[in-house]
């Protein structure tokens, strides 16, 4: 069973950039589909970016152009560039990872959670 790590989250201003890093231990998972989530105070998880094995990725609209997501598969670790943050960006931001089944963009389809990482942008 694989276990995830997220790091890298904290209080930046607008217009600033952070860059969140999930670790997996317990097995590899570079043949799996990874993603981040986010879910701020009283709204749905939602997600962020996803990438796949090969490394294709796929991005909400509210954050194309300004997150990248990225894998180093000899480090087991999956990261989250975030660029020219927005106070709306605030949440928690989780790595998921799904270890069946190829890219999805729904909360159910991913199977192995890590803890969360909160990120807060003030304007």
């Amino acid at each position: 069973q694989v276990q995830l790590v997220e790091s890298g989250g904290g209080l930046v201003q607008a217009g600033g950039s952070l860059r969140l890093s999930c670790a997996a231990s317990g097995r590899t998972f570079s043949n799996y589909v990874v993603a981040w989530f986010r879910q701020a105070p009283g709204k749905e998880r939602e997600i962020v970016a996803g990438i796949n094995w090969s490394g294709y990725s796929t991005y909400a609209n509210s954050v194309k152009g300004r997150f990248t997501i990225s894998r180093d598969n000899a480090k087991n670790t999956v990261y989250l560039q975030m660029n020219s943050l927005k106070p709306e960006d605030t949440g928690v931001y989780y790595c998921a990872c799904r270890t069946r089944g190829g890219m999805a963009m729904d909360v159910i389809s991913y199977d192995v959670w890590g803890q969360g990482t909160q990120v807060t942008v003030s304007s």
